[in-house]
């Protein structure tokens, strides 16, 4: 307590400065957009997003300094802090929402509106934000030197290190420059494959291969070499042990879920038709480890919470001022009552009670978790399993089945992975703010802003990719909605298939009693290994620079951190890249989409072997900005 009653801003609480200012709205509000619709593709690419807390605030440092002639890192900081609420919604809303897209598909449903879509996202994301006002003085203030929330820290760095600020943002440039060019020729031209495949004929049921592709590189250096490898160890069981001992036991015969004998199969289709489902047991049993292992914690954060509830900030002093605790309630209220009673949201009473009770609960657990271990490691698929398995429990222990339960739940799976990704956000955004001496009041209305403006947008991004490719597809595969659409299927109507399930738990039984992080691995388990391989080349990358003997620590951290804002852009410039394909991808010229006439296949293509060489070259690019000398002033 010592250490927080003597914590000294960088701006002392005493001194005031621009924050909210139509500058640093309009801004935000594009960064919103702009990370929300780059991360929504990459999500459902890859089935995982990445924080945008750090880009936003150097491309804000970069327009706001270099280009506006602006000086206030508190105005900077509630660019970012709107900017990076836009990537949390998305990361919230592309994991479950799909689904519904999914099932009108199949002719269970109708797709969801427009405006079904914004309002379920807008809900989430304010509840998710007024959960974290009363939490912010226990785990922010209080917990300042146990909880490290490295994203906010790591954001807060960026911002004081502002005379930096234009270097930095031309590396992000750069790297989303290069993204998007590499993107534009892979998936637009498609002079090469973007996903490299090689089948091992003498090891059947096996298969090797990597989606060649920039989002792929940057996430694995920014998620680094342990996490890259506890995914690729996921891939590695999946492809080379558990899909081999299928093809050599199975032999012809047609076992379930599959129609086809396993002889037929190639290594994607044992993939599709078995490992999935062992893979999402596995990532299930790993999302309910995390929480029962975190349990002691939530309890204190909420004796913290239920204490600190009614305790008013000073106020005068700036630095302490949050929005006031009957607004947070009231509006609360309205928006548990606007859940209930609005028809175009799927949500009763019963729904409206378990959506405010368990999203109060999942997001102290996601303000915990991130201040722990940040946010790219934050289980928010596990917390949204978990709720998908009781509320659809619950739900058919009602009388409330077939297709209109199942979408209730996902709709209840749906608010409450959005108000856990966002309290996750919010908490890192707070963090930056309390070491910068932003006004908590400020930021939660940026918040709130970034909600609004995301959850307008986010519908039509679901709308154009779904166009575009359909969700469940080799483009765009969707896992964590597809994930989450087994789930609530299987328990409403009591046909997944056990076994592999069963399986998979205890897989992630067995490498939790082994002390290995278990959703990395369990995730890496559930994808394709296309996936993991990239991903490890950039955590290999990472790993050499953070352990090159001969280098003083500034210089070693100089250089990470480049490698990070490059890989920044590189998937923010993919994730843009593939919207736009998208759009190609739904205007018709003649009988041809725009797509299909820009596609050179048949005139060139490289083959994998192309593909292979394109990512070394993009390799050596990273490998070119990380090393790259410091230009002096």
């Amino acid at each position: 307590m010592n250490e927080t009653n003597e914590f000294k801003p960088y701006i002392p609480a005493e001194k005031v400065l621009p924050e909210i200012t139509p500058v640093s709205i309009v801004l935000g509000i594009l960064l919103a957009v702009l990370f929300g619709g780059a991360n929504a593709y990459l999500g459902l690419r890859v089935g995982m997003t990445v924080s945008a807390s750090i880009p936003a605030a150097v491309i804000s440092m970069g327009v706001i300094r270099m280009i506006l002639r602006r000086d206030s890192i508190l105005e900077n900081n509630i660019v970012q802090t709107i900017g990076s609420a836009g990537e949390s919604l998305a990361a919230g809303a592309i994991f479950t929402l799909p689904a519904l897209f999914m099932w009108a598909e199949e002719g269970g449903t109708s797709t969801p509106s427009l405006i079904e879509i914004a309002l379920i996202a807008f809900v989430g994301g304010v509840i998710g934000i007024l959960f974290m006002i009363p939490l912010r003085t226990a785990l922010i203030v209080q917990e300042h030197g146990t909880l490290p929330y490295p994203e906010g820290k790591a954001c807060a760095e960026v911002l004081m290190a502002g005379e930096e600020g234009g270097a930095s943002a031309s590396t992000v440039f750069l790297g989303l420059f290069v993204s998007a060019v590499y993107k534009f020729i892979a998936d637009g031209l498609c002079i090469f494959p973007s996903e490299v495949d090689f089948e091992i004929k003498s090891y059947k049921g096996s298969g090797i291969g990597m989606d060649v592709l920039p989002a792929l590189l940057g996430v694995g250096y920014i998620c680094g070499a342990k996490v890259s490898s506890y995914l690729l160890a996921g891939g590695t069981l999946g492809w080379f042990v558990i899909m081999p001992l299928i093809a050599l036991f199975g032999g012809d015969a047609v076992i379930y879920p599959g129609t086809d004998p396993i002889n037929t199969l190639s290594p994607s289709g044992l993939w599709s038709t078995y490992i999935r489902y062992i893979g999402a047991g596995a990532v299930a049993a790993g999302g309910i480890m995390s929480l029962i292992k975190s349990f002691p914690l939530i309890i204190r954060t909420f004796r913290q919470a239920v204490k600190g509830f009614g305790v008013k900030a000073g106020e005068s002093n700036r630095t302490t001022q949050d929005l006031p605790m009957n607004f947070v309630m009231i509006g609360i209220g309205i928006m548990a009552i606007f859940m209930w009673l609005c028809p175009v949201i799927p949500v009763n009473l019963l729904g409206a009670i378990i959506i405010i009770v368990f999203g109060f609960f999942f997001a102290t657990v996601s303000s915990r978790m991130v201040g722990l271990v940040g946010s790219s490691n934050n289980p928010v698929s596990g917390m949204a399993i978990a709720t998908l398995l009781i509320a659809t429990m619950i739900l058919k222990a009602t009388g409330m089945i077939g297709m209109a339960g199942m979408v209730a739940a996902i709709s209840i799976g749906s608010i409450i992975c959005i108000i856990a990704a966002i309290a996750g956000d919010t908490s890192q955004d707070l963090k930056t703010g309390f070491l910068v001496g932003s006004t908590p009041k400020n930021q939660q209305i940026g918040e709130l802003i970034g909600v609004l403006a995301s959850a307008i947008t986010i519908g039509g991004v679901l709308y154009l990719l779904n166009a575009a490719w359909s969700y469940g597809t080799d483009q765009l595969p969707a896992p964590q909605a597809m994930l989450m659409k087994m789930v609530v299927e299987g328990v409403m109507n009591g046909n997944l298939p056990w076994a592999l399930v069963f399986s998979g738990v205890f897989i992630a039984v067995v490498v939790e009693i082994l002390g290995i992080p278990v959703l990395p691995f369990a995730v890496g388990l559930y994808l394709p290994i296309h996936l993991s391989t990239p991903m490890i080349v950039g955590g290999l990358v990472r790993l050499y620079f953070e352990k090159k003997k001969g280098e003083d620590e500034k210089e070693r951290k100089r250089k990470v951190e480049n490698g990070v804002l490059y890989s920044s852009g590189l998937i923010a410039g993919e994730g843009l890249v593939g919207i736009m394909l998208a759009v190609f991808a739904i205007i018709n010229i003649g009988d041809k989409s725009l797509g299909d006439i820009i596609n050179l296949s048949e005139k060139i293509n490289l083959g994998n072997w192309g593909g292979l060489a394109f990512f070394a070259v993009l390799t050596a690019s990273l490998w070119a900005i990380i090393v790259q000398k410091k230009k002096k002033n």
